[in-house]
This record gives structure tokens, C-alpha cells and sequence, in this order.
């Protein structure tokens, strides 16, 4: 975990809600892994004392990338931020995905809207390719698809208004790519987005045998695991206990959660 001044080196729009901010931090940059996070301090709400938390979405060098969609105080702040000006990090922080993926196993990806910004820095490490389902209220919520098909990536998509791909929820594509036979490929699930997409992607993983790695969302205060803001209860060692998501998660497999 390094302390680092980051300087914006780019600051673009993806799509109408979403923009892309990048930082130069090279300490932090230089140990992040698929998975973590940053907390980040916005110095135009001085009546802030909290960070924000953030997923990394990309690194390039000593580049550090994250997509964000502005929904409240913090994020409509941080739009004003532009090129040279200079932002407190915290970071890498937390416990991501696991890398090792067994000879044997389809890596599954599946998110709910911006929540494919950790997997597509996860996807970038796997060592092989797999199947990324999205899914989001329209389409403009659907991001980063280009990109993972680049890569190789067979790319489903979900919208609840039918606007992109199928209509519903992203367990619809998924259950279908299951049904057809493909539950037989040894899916190993990674997921990040609401607990109710985080949840069904573990059931499914639970019954077929396999696993989920799921990223939670939880309110952050310290990011460190010290203000005890962020427990998610989980089971350890067939012991229930409370786990802290900013230090001892954010990912977490999901025959350990208790929802």
C-alpha cells in the first residue's frame, strides 16, 4: 500500500455518464492487481473528510486508469479535474481475484454496468479466454464491449430495456450459454455489480459445482479495515463471522458469503 500524489494525465467521457480518469502513480501502479482498489481524495469538497473508493480499471506503465459514473457530490466534483492537476491516493488496497485459474476451467466474467471496469483488468491477466457477459438499464450502460472483443473475448449482453442484446437481466444470456451445454466447460466465475446480480452468480456457480469469485460494494470509510464501516458477514472455517470488504475482501468466493 503506498500514499501517492497522482497527477491526471488524461480525463476523457466514455459514453454520455461515464468518464475515464487517469493517474500517474507509479508506486501504485506498479503493485496493483485485477481486483483492487483505490481511495481517492477529491480536494475540490473540502468539507470532505472521506475518500473515495474506486476499481481500477486499467494499467498502462506507470499509468493508473478508472471508469466512473458521476452519481453524487464526489464524482460530480472529480469531472472538474483536468490535465496536471494532482489528486491523493491511497493504494493498491485489498484482496482481489484470484490469477490462478485451473487447466481445466472457462473464466466467466460477468457484470452489471461499470462494474466491467475491474474485469476488464482482470481479462487482461487471465491466462486464457472466455466468456464476458454485461448487462446494464440501456445501452448506454453497456461499456467496454469493443474492447474485451479485441481481445478475443466472446461478449453477451444484457439490457432491461431491450435496447442492447437481450432483454432482462444479464442471468438471462447466462442461463441460456449455460442451458446449451456449456456448464460442462467448467465455468469459473468472476463478478462484480449489484449484490443481486453478485448473489444469482453465485447460486449458479454453487449448484454447478464451481466457482465464484464475487467483488463487493460496500460503504467505505478508512479503506484500511480500521473504522469497521464495510463488514459483509461470511463464513470461515464453518464459522460465520464478519469480514471487513476493504481489507479483507473485496473479493470474496461465494460459498463464503451470507447474504
Amino acid at each position: 500500500m503506498h500514499i501517492e500524489d497522482g497527477i491526471v494525465v488524461g480525463h476523457v467521457p466514455m459514453g454520455p455518464e461515464y468518464r475515464v480518469l487517469t493517474l500517474k502513480v507509479p508506486d501504485v501502479a506498479a503493485t496493483a492487481q485485477p481486483g483492487q482498489f483505490i481511495h481517492l481524495r477529491i480536494a475540490q469538497l473540502h468539507d470532505a473528510l472521506l475518500r473515495r473508493p474506486f476499481s481500477i480499471y486499467r494499467i498502462e506503465g506507470k499509468h493508473l486508469s478508472i471508469l466512473y459514473k458521476t452519481v453524487g457530490r464526489g464524482t460530480a466534483a472529480m469531472q472538474s479535474l483536468k490535465r496536471d492537476d494532482t489528486v491523493s491516493i491511497i493504494g493498491p488496497l485489498g484482496n482481489g481475484f484470484p490469477l490462478d485459474l485451473p487447466a481445466s476451467a472457462t473464466p466467466v466474467l460477468v457484470a452489471g454496468g461499470y462494474g466491467v471496469a475491474p474485469l476488464y483488468f482482470l481479462a487482461r491477466h487471465l491466462p486464457r479466454r472466455g466468456v464476458l457477459f454485461i448487462g446494464g438499464a440501456k445501452a448506454t450502460d453497456i461499456l467496454l464491449a469493443d474492447e474485451f472483443r479485441k481481445m478475443e473475448w466472446d461478449v453477451r449482453i444484457a439490457t432491461d430495456d431491450g435496447s442492447l442484446g437481450v432483454k432482462g437481466l444479464v442471468t438471462a444470456p447466462l442461463d441460456d450459454w449455460l442451458k446449451a451445454g456449456n456448464g460442462s466447460a467448467h465455468p469459473e466465475f468472476y463478478a462484480c455489480g449489484p449484490n443481486g446480480m453478485l448473489k444469482a452468480v453465485g447460486d449458479r456457480a454453487i449448484r454447478g459445482k464451481g466457482k465464484a469469485w464475487l467483488s463487493l460494494d460496500r460503504h467505505m470509510g478508512c479503506g484500511v479495515g480500521a473504522c469497521l464501516a464495510c463488514v459483509q458477514k461470511i463464513r470461515l472455517n464453518g464459522q460465520d463471522t464478519l469480514a471487513r470488504v476493504c481489507k479483507d475482501g473485496p473479493v470474496f468466493e461465494s460459498r463464503d458469503v451470507i447474504w
